[in-house]
């Protein structure tokens, strides 16, 4: 087994078990920016051809996919049995929806150039090269095909849930190389692609309490795979740490999330 199928193992294995929480606790919190992922599709006329979605998780996109278009066949791809279980069970409401089990990072050769959309929200910062994967994510369109990204950049705020736990984290885990980022514009250029958008979207956001809070986001949240990597006892150093910083009550934020569009 090579070093990457390794680590894309062990990144479903850490979701598997993971996908009823997140359904629970975080699909409506991302709501707002699925619902923006979305729509940028629907500006000016969209080519022939299939949506997909990689790394759909449990396919939250479906929904406002399938109302702004209604007749197009719409495939969210996913590496986690679990993820994809529920993925399927959303599916099974839409005539024209299918699920596919595999690696979103390298896309079948099957759809390249074939696409007339790619749309995915919140599954690219979580790939081992989340460069390369656009890159491939990109090849799959067809001329006049979009692309529309939303994902967690490096810093998503100065103060809040986010924040604090990344310093948390980064006390104990040093950060990881975050330079995929300014690849991202010219992995797309390079295949063709011209930019329409770059930008940053912040839509507020709240918790019940730090606890709740911690507890989703090692449990079925982005920091799942750490938290599954890393054991008990270093969830629970964590957490003791995070929750003597934290404030009392309810918490609210404000995200910020980065959105690219593009088109072929």
């Amino acid at each position: 087994m090579t070093e990457q199928t390794e680590r894309l193992a062990r990144l479903a294995r850490a979701w598997d078990e993971a996908a009823d929480g997140y359904e629970a606790y975080y699909v409506p919190r991302f709501a707002p920016w699925v619902a923006t992922a979305v729509r940028a599709l629907t500006h000016g006329p969209l080519s022939e051809g299939p949506v997909l979605v990689p790394c759909c998780g449990t396919f939250p996109e479906l929904d406002a996919l399938s109302e702004h278009l209604p007749e197009r066949e719409i495939v969210g791809i996913d590496l986690s049995a679990g993820m994809i279980r529920r993925a399927r069970e959303r599916a099974a409401r839409h005539r024209q929806a299918a699920v596919v089990q595999g690696d979103a990072s390298t896309l079948d050769p099957r759809w390249s150039g074939t696409c007339a959309a790619v749309v995915s929200v919140f599954g690219l910062q979580q790939l081992p090269e989340p460069d390369l994967a656009i890159r491939s994510w990109a090849a799959a369109l067809r001329p006049g095909g979009r692309l529309s990204v939303v994902f967690w950049p490096d810093i998503t705020e100065d103060d809040g849930p986010f924040a604090l736990l990344a310093n948390v984290v980064r006390a104990r885990v040093p950060a990881g190389d975050s330079s995929w980022e300014r690849r991202l514009l010219p992995a797309l250029t390079a295949h063709g692609l011209v930019i329409e958008r770059d930008e940053h979207l912040s839509y507020p956001m709240s918790h019940p309490d730090a606890a709740t809070f911690f507890d989703a986001h090692t449990r079925s949240g982005p920091l799942r795979a750490l938290a599954a990597a890393r054991g008990d006892a270093f969830v629970n150093q964590l957490r003791e740490e995070f929750l003597r910083r934290a404030p009392a009550g309810e918490w609210h934020h404000q995200p910020r999330a980065r959105h690219i569009v593009a088109r072929r």
